[in-house]
């Protein structure tokens, strides 16, 4: 399943997903600091779902309410798991 969710709060503006059988098969973050996002994207691929929200659900980024691991969770979440 593919997935387009607009990240609140972040420097990424949007979180492209794709997810098959609670398995993490592509990400990509648009706008952000992208070598970090770069880096998290190839971390996760392949990642099942669960160990990835267990992994960075709650990270937070300096003095920001959320992170870009955060929002992925988040959308994660909004994908329904």
């Amino acid at each position: 399943m593919e997935y387009v969710y607009r990240t609140k709060g972040t420097c990424s503006t949007n979180i492209e997903l794709n997810v098959e059988d609670g398995v993490v098969k592509e990400v990509a973050f648009w706008g952000g600091c992208n070598g970090n996002l770069q880096g998290l994207s190839r971390l996760v691929k392949g990642m099942k779902v669960e160990e990835v929200i267990t992994r960075l659900e709650g990270v937070r980024c300096g003095g920001r309410p959320t992170s870009c691991p955060d929002q992925l969770c988040r959308a994660l979440h909004e994908m329904g798991y």
